[in-house]
């Protein structure tokens, strides 16, 4: 069994990784609308041109704002100090509970690390609200089960 403290460390730069790659997406889909748009207004005339070229631009805002969604989760994770042990869940804590662990993060889900398979969930999430706030010996509903509080990290 890992030291929680080791997985809380790896799990993190696991989930910047996770953001970074997403963020890198993000940015070369919406690299790539533009320039499918501006292609559009070289190769087309006419109503034709302006529908593709109104396309090529939603596809670029909505990769624009998956890009800064993805720069707002970074800016979150950059905030947790892995070495920080709340007595209670909070932003950035790692939970074991009787059936998984989870970090309360943002969202991403199962990141596998060290052997261990860790749901990583947002404070808003369904999960995340039940968990946060409880400390170890508590239990929550999570998917209809109770489930017990053994850990927090």
């Amino acid at each position: 069994m890992i030291q929680p403290i080791i997985l809380k460390e790896k799990l993190l730069a696991a989930v910047k990784a996770i953001v970074e790659q997403r963020m890198q997406n993000a940015w070369e889909a919406m690299q790539a609308a533009q320039a499918s748009a501006n292609e559009e207004g070289k190769s087309s005339a006419g109503d034709k041109y302006e529908t593709a070229r109104a396309m090529g631009q939603l596809d670029r805002e909505m990769y624009g704002r998956q890009y800064q969604q993805a720069q707002q989760e970074r800016a979150a994770l950059e905030r947790i100090d892995p070495d920080k042990q709340p007595p209670q869940i909070t932003f950035g804590s790692l939970v074991q509970t009787d059936t998984n662990w989870y970090f309360v993060a943002v969202s991403v889900g199962i990141v596998p690390c060290d052997g261990q398979k860790v749901i990583v969930v947002s404070p808003q999430s369904p999960v995340g609200q039940q968990l946060m706030g409880k400390t170890v010996g508590d239990s929550v509903l999570l998917q209809g089960k109770k489930t017990a509080i053994l850990g927090v990290q």
